[in-house]
């Protein structure tokens, strides 16, 4: 890049108070600065382009060696899951073969699952009353006339 010295400075300076002339001169280094500025922004914009544009190459291949790490474990999983199958496949038909059954001579199943039933009405009904009294729980149901009927403002005569 150029050097520009305080004595080159001060001599472009006085060339230009020469050349130009003292009424212009103020008018002409305020466009020069003005020139100067958007040259400086658009060297910073094109600065700013060129590095998000390199960041933008590395996170693709990020991305890339992600994918490739995420292949390689599904399918390893994938690999492993289905070797325990037959292991289990093999072992549980094994069973069957060797003569697991009940007395009467039928093979036993295995049982099917189902889901624990849950009492709703056992589980509420097990909060004491002084904490639904304190949150304000409903005890008691209400229609919904006699609940206004209830918070209705009353008239004394």
């Amino acid at each position: 890049m150029l050097d520009f010295g305080f004595d080159k400075l001060a001599l472009i300076g006085a060339v230009a108070l020469i050349v130009i002339g003292p009424e212009k001169l103020p008018r002409v280094a305020r466009t020069v600065g003005h020139l100067l500025g958007k040259a400086q922004r658009y060297v910073a914009d094109v600065k700013a382009e060129v590095n998000r544009s390199i960041e933008l190459d590395e996170l693709k291949k990020m991305k890339t060696q992600m994918e490739t790490a995420a292949r390689d474990v599904e399918q390893t999983v994938r690999q492993e899951v289905q070797s325990a199958g037959q292991v289990f496949e093999s072992s549980w038909h094994g069973l069957e073969g060797d003569g697991a059954s009940d007395l009467l001579g039928n093979s036993i199943a295995p049982p099917s699952y189902q889901p624990p039933k849950k009492n709703w009405r056992l589980k509420r009904g097990s909060t004491p009353q002084w904490y639904k009294q304190r949150e304000g729980v409903r005890r008691n149901v209400q229609s919904g006339a006699a609940r206004v009927a209830r918070f209705r403002p009353r008239i004394h005569k």
